[in-house]
């Protein structure tokens, strides 16, 4: 509900010029703790809160809509929404379609699996049926160790929706970002998963998407991260969601 009035104030009494430019945030709100939604269907989480901070440093305004991963991308080009907030990690293929800000979170690959499980390395996973979010960088790493076309990917519209088929036996591992595996295993103790991580996983690291070639609004972003970075309330909200500081 917080936006609603500042965007309408401009109309009651003119805005100085660099404020009242609302820009829309697109982002999937099916990946807690980075962004979901609440019992009254607002957006919520890290990437929330970070951008909103960056926002408030930039001097601009930002208003959440839930938008689906598929296809989240294009929304940039068509002009729906002007940054995309998704735990997006940043990767050279996507850098030749959309411009990216400065990474604003570290993230590496984990293995959800039962406590019992026997697997301790993702290579164990080979023989089996691996659950995946579609579209993320789990499930392109898991593409390359068991074949694109293998029968044995099982892919998901989100992550818990994959954590929950490893619940009930449908898949015996699922592979996904850091944040939402521990998130989930955290806050489903009855579940009884354990996380396996794996030397060979490459570090990732998350951004802000911009359109490309959108260099003043990139400038603003990077200009408010820098400044939350500086003042430790980028720390706070890192400390809020994950325990730690970064």
């Amino acid at each position: 509900p917080a936006p609603a009035p500042a965007a309408a104030a401009p109309a009651a009494a003119p805005a100085p010029a660099p404020t009242g430019k609302v820009y829309v945030v697109g982002t999937d709100a099916a990946y807690a703790p980075f962004e979901s939604q609440n019992a009254a269907g607002e957006v919520e989480g890290f990437d929330v809160e970070v951008v909103k901070a960056i926002a408030g440093k930039g001097g601009f305004e930002v208003k959440f809509v839930n938008t689906p991963w598929e296809g989240i991308f294009k929304t940039l080009d068509t002009g729906e929404r002007d940054m995309v907030v998704s735990a997006v990690t940043i990767t050279d293929e996507r850098k030749q379609t959309m411009d990216f800000s400065q990474p604003y979170f570290n993230a590496f690959q984990l293995i959800a699996v039962k406590a019992d499980s026997k697997v301790a390395k993702f290579d164990d996973l080979k023989p089996l049926k691996v659950g995946v979010q579609n579209g993320t960088t789990g499930d392109e790493v898991v593409q390359k160790l068991l074949g694109k076309t293998s029968a044995n990917i099982k892919r998901f519209e989100s992550t818990p929706l994959a954590l929950k088929e490893l619940e009930n036996g449908g898949v015996e591992a699922v592979v996904d970002d850091n944040g939402v595996v521990q998130h989930y295993i955290q806050n489903n103790p009855n579940a009884k998963f354990k996380s396996v991580t794996d030397a060979g996983f490459t570090p990732e690291q998350y951004g802000i998407a911009v359109k490309k070639g959108n260099a003043e609004l990139l400038a603003k972003i990077n200009g408010g991260l820098a400044a939350i970075k500086a003042d430790g309330s980028y720390d706070a909200i890192h400390m809020k969601f994950f325990g730690t500081k970064p």
